[in-house]
C-alpha cells in the first residue's frame, strides 16, 4: 500500500549561524581571519587561562543591530551574555558565551519568493555568541586534532519561528539571508569555509492539526543544496516511520552528502541540559538610541527598496531589477552607471547581458570586474546616440575596454574605425548595390514577402562592415524597394 505523504504537513524552523567580518574575535583581540596556520590566532582570552577576562568587540554588536534593522526586529536595549555549559573537545572553556534571556534582536521576518508565490518568514530572535574550535580528524590517523584559530570568533545566530512548511521554502530562506548578509558586509556567507552554518529542526503533523510533532534537529548544514536535500530526507523519513507504527524520537542528527541521508547522532538536549547563567566576566552592554540612529543612518538602502525604485521610478522589469539586487557588487556597480547615464534599461542589458557573459567567462565575480562604470557608460551613450551598433559595441570595443580598464568608448571606436556611418549618400550607394545584385529577392518582396527587408539589411550591413547606420539604411530599402 502506498505511503500517503500527501496527509502529513512539515513545520521547519532554522537556526543560521554568520561568522561577523570583524578583524578580531568577539571577546580578545585576536584575528577572527580564516586561513591562518592552526593555533595561531589564539590567546590566554581563548584558551580559557586563568585570570583571563573578556573584552566585548563593539563592532560585533553593531553588526548584529544592523541584521536586526534588516529584518525588521526590535532591538534589545539592556543585553547580557550568558554561559552556555556544555563539554566538547574544541570548547577551550568548557562553555560557550552566548545570549539566552535578552537576545540583542526580537522578532521580525525575511522575505521569500518560491513557485507558491512571496510570504514573510517570521523570525524569533537574532542573538550574540562566539564560536567554537574545530575537530580535525584527517591530520593524524589516531587521533582528534584541535584548532582552536576559530574559537572566539564572533557569530550572530538567526532563528526563525517554526514558520516553514516545505524544503523549498527553507532553501528560499537561506538564500536570502546569505544575500543579505552579504549585501550588508557583516558576513561573507561562504557556507564552505564555515562562514555560515545552518541547523534545521523539523517535525511532521496530520495536515489541518495545530500541535507541533516531536522535531528532529539536523546540524551543521554547509550548502543551501544540503539543507534542501536534508530537509526532504527527514520528512520522508519521519512519514514512512509513523506510517509503519513506529515513534519520532527527539533527537540530533547529522547530513550524509555522500548519499543524501541523515543519521542519528545523540539525543536532543534541551535548554535546562545547558545550565544558562549570566556571565560573571561580562558587564551588561546597553544600545543606546544615539548607537541604534548612527547604525541606522549608515546602513544603504536595502534591496527590497531598490527593487521599487529601479521598478518604479527607472521602469526595469521586475526580473532585471531582482537580479541586480540579487548581489552586493552588483548593486554597487548599477548605482554609479545610473549616475553617469540616464538610459536606465540599456545599463541593466549590459550588465546582465556583455558583463555577466564575460565574468562567468572568466570566473570571476562583479567584484572582480575591472571597467570603471564611468567608461561603460560612454560605450552605452555611444550605442544609444546610434555611433555603433550593439553588436559592434560589445564584439569589439567592450574587449578593448576591459583591458585597459578605463578608457573613453568615442576614442576606442575610432582607433578601431568602428564608428557607423550616417551619411545618407554613402549608405544609398551599399543599398543600391545589395538591390542590384538581388533582382530575385526584389521581386519576392515586390510581391509580398516582406520579411527579407532582413535579409537585404543584413547584406547592407556586411558590405558596410557594420558601419551603415540601420535606422537609415532600413529607411532607404524600404523607400527605394517600394520605388521599384
Amino acid at each position: 500500500m502506498p505511503i500517503p505523504y500527501e496527509k502529513y504537513e512539515a513545520v521547519i524552523g532554522l537556526e543560521v549561524h554568520a561568522q561577523l567580518l570583524t578583524k578580531s574575535k568577539l571577546f580578545s583581540g585576536d584575528s577572527a581571519a580564516f586561513g591562518a596556520d592552526a593555533n595561531t590566532n589564539i590567546s590566554p582570552i581563548v584558551l580559557a587561562y586563568p585570570g583571563a577576562l573578556p573584552m566585548l568587540n563593539k563592532r560585533a554588536v553593531e553588526y548584529a543591530v544592523k541584521m536586526g534593522l534588516a529584518c525588521g526586529c526590535s532591538i534589545e536595549h539592556t543585553n547580557y551574555f550568558a554561559r552556555k555549559n556544555y563539554f566538547y573537545p574544541d570548547l577551550p572553556k568548557g562553555y560557550q558565551i552566548s545570549q539566552h534571556t535578552t537576545p540583542v534582536c526580537k522578532n521580525g521576518f525575511v522575505k521569500i519568493r518560491t513557485a507558491n508565490g512571496e510570504r514573510d518568514i517570521l523570525l524569533n530572535r537574532i542573538h550574540l555568541e562566539e564560536d567554537a574550535g574545530k575537530s580535525l580528524h584527517e591530520v593524524d590517523d589516531r587521533n582528534t586534532s584541535l584548532d582552536y584559530n576559530r574559537a572566539g570568533v564572533p557569530l550572530i545566530e538567526i532563528v526563525s519561528e517554526p514558520d516553514m512548511h516545505t524544503a523549498e521554502e527553507a532553501f528560499a530562506f537561506v538564500t536570502e539571508l546569505r544575500k543579505l548578509v552579504r549585501y550588508l558586509g557583516i558576513c561573507d556567507g561562504n557556507m564552505e569555509e564555515g562562514s555560515m552554518r545552518c541547523d534545521a529542526n523539523v517535525s511532521i503533523r496530520i495536515k489541518g492539526e495545530k500541535e507541533l510533532g516531536t522535531k528532529v534537529e539536523v546540524k551543521n548544514l554547509n550548502s543551501i543544496r544540503n539543507v534542501k536535500k536534508a530537509i526532504e530526507f527527514e520528512i520522508s523519513r519521519m512519514i514512512e516511520l509513523v506510517e509503519s507504527g513506529g515513534k519520532v524520537i527527539q533527537q540530533t542528527r547529522s547530513f550524509d552528502a555522500s548519499n543524501d541521508t541523515t543519521f542519528s547522532m545523540r539525543t536532543k538536549e534541551e535548554a535546562n541540559d545547558y545550565r544558562y547563567f549570566t556571565d560573571p566576566d561580562l558587564p551588561p552592554f546597553i544600545i543606546t538610541e544615539e548607537l541604534l540612529h548612527a547604525i541606522r543612518a549608515a546602513m544603504p538602502p536595502l534591496p527590497e527598496e531598490l527593487v521599487r525604485k529601479y521598478r518604479d521610478l527607472l521602469h526595469l522589469p521586475e526580473y532585471d531589477a531582482r537580479v541586480i539586487c540579487d548581489d552586493a557588487a552588483t548593486i554597487r556597480y548599477f548605482e554609479l552607471l545610473i549616475q553617469t547615464t540616464t538610459h536606465a534599461k540599456a545599463a541593466a542589458n549590459w550588465l546582465l547581458g556583455p558583463v555577466k557573459s564575460f565574468l562567468n567567462d572568466k570566473g570571476e565575480s562583479m567584484d572582480e570586474f575591472t571597467l570603471d562604470a564611468s567608461s561603460l557608460a560612454t560605450l552605452i551613450e555611444l550605442v544609444e546616440s546610434g555611433k555603433v551598433n550593439f553588436s559592434i559595441a560589445s564584439s569589439r570595443i567592450f574587449p578593448v575596454m576591459v583591458e585597459k580598464g578605463t578608457a573613453d568608448a568615442l576614442e576606442v571606436a575610432t582607433e578601431l574605425n568602428l564608428l557607423q556611418n550616417s551619411d545618407a549618400g554613402d549608405i544609398a550607394q551599399w543599398v543600391d548595390e545589395v538591390l542590384l545584385g538581388m533582382p530575385e529577392k526584389v521581386a519576392e518582396y515586390k510581391k509580398g514577402k516582406k520579411g527579407l527587408i532582413g535579409l537585404f539589411m543584413g547584406e547592407v550591413k556586411k558590405l558596410s562592415k557594420g558601419k551603415a547606420d540601420p535606422k537609415i539604411a532600413t529607411q532607404l530599402l524600404t523607400e527605394k524597394l517600394e520605388q521599384r
